[in-house]
Parts: C-alpha cells; structure tokens; sequence
C-alpha cells in the first residue's frame, strides 16, 4: 500500500483579526486536506489572530521589530526552523523586505480583495466603489517585490450592489476570500500550478463558458 503524501508544510504571517488564517486553519483540519499550518508569525504581538493560531495549538510567535531587514531576517530564521515550505500572507499590513521575497519566490503567496492588477495597494474596496466598477473581487497571487504583484493563482468575482458602502463591499469580498485562498493553496500541496513567465497555469483547470452581468442582462429584455 503506497504511504500517503506528506502534507504541504505552511508558514502563516498575520497582522490583524486573522480571519483568513482561520479560514486556512479550518481546511487544514480536515485529514484529507493537503497542507498543514506548522507556525504563525504576526508583526504586532497583539493581533487577535494569535489567539486564533493558539486555540488551534499552532506554533505562533510575535516579531515585532520595527526594521523591516531585522523582521525578515528573524521570520526567515523562524519558519525555516518550523520546516515551512510555502508561506501565505493572510492580512499581513506590511512590505516584505526585498531579500526575503527573493528568498521565498515561487513559494509566497498572498490574498488581495480585488480582481488584481485593478487596485492594488491600501483600500481597494472603497477604490472599487470610486471607480465605479460593477464588479470585484479577490485573488491570491504569488508575491513579487512591487505590491500586489506577480503571477495569478485564482481570483473570485464579486458584484458591487447599488448602494454599497466601503464595509459592506469588504464583506461580501472576505466571503469569497474564506473559500478561495483553501483552494488556492490545495493547488498548491497538489503540485497542480506550473508558473511561466507572469502566468500561473493550473494542471486539470476548466475553463468557465460563462459571461457575468451586473445589472442583469433581464434588464434589457422586453419583459425587463
């Protein structure tokens, strides 16, 4: 009987509440689930999300330097140590320092709620609604020195409502990113991404024959 593949070892690094990291935290809990989180590592000791990492009984440490060589340095150490071989920004509030995006490339990924490269940086939600757009989202992307750049993994499309405010939007956007940043990374531990250049190409991926309207394309029926 073969032995069955040895789960995904993954770093986490938080900044806030950490309700992505739960989200990871629950798929992983499930056997049958490909990756497992070894270490949380948050910039700010007080993130709720630390206690979200202990509930769990994962490892989890604070680092706290205000230098950003000083806290690449100390997490690179750390999740080295750990064994982790992919790390995922879940709400992490800070520029990663050159050398450890360099260190960790292919094996970096963050969430972003947009359809990136739309709106990128602080805020997206409420550029979203500035702009008008009928549609966001969120993706997950491997990470690349410039913010919220590099090779796309997955995305999630989400529509903007008629009166939409700035919270309601990051909502319905944190919905979609609870399911798609787990899937996102079981591509991942399932060995089924291959990057060329700036795109991701996904072993098994179907391509959707769908066309999404917002408003509803029965708004120009005649019955409409």
């Amino acid at each position: 009987m073969a032995r069955p593949k040895p789960r995904l070892k993954v770093g986490v690094l938080i900044s806030g509440r950490g309700s992505n990291l739960q989200a990871l935290i629950d798929a992983a809990a499930d056997p049958a689930y490909p990756a497992e989180i070894v270490l949380v590592i948050s910039n700010r000791p007080e993130a709720p999300g630390m206690s979200r990492a202990q509930s769990a009984g994962i490892a989890h440490r604070a680092i706290a330097h205000s230098s950003r060589e000083l806290f690449a340095i100390e997490a690179d150490r750390a999740l080295r140590q750990s064994g982790a071989e992919l790390v995922a920004l879940a709400g992490f509030m800070r520029i990663l320092d050159t050398a450890f995006v360099d260190a960790w490339r292919d094996r970096l990924v963050n969430i972003h709620p947009s359809l990136l490269p739309a709106f990128p940086g602080l805020h997206p939600q409420r550029q979203a609604l500035a702009a008008g757009v009928r549609f966001s989202g969120c993706t997950v992307h491997f990470v690349r020195a410039e913010v919220d750049t590099g090779p796309i993994i997955a995305q999630a499309a989400v529509p903007v409502h008629a009166g939409d405010t700035e919270e309601i939007l990051s909502r319905r956007i944190l919905a979609a990113e609870h399911r798609l940043y787990p899937m996102a990374v079981r591509l991942i531990a399932e060995g089924r991404l291959r990057i060329k250049g700036d795109t991701v190409w996904v072993s098994g991926a179907v391509p959707l024959e769908i066309a999404l309207f917002n408003p509803s394309e029965a708004l120009a029926s005649p019955d409409g």
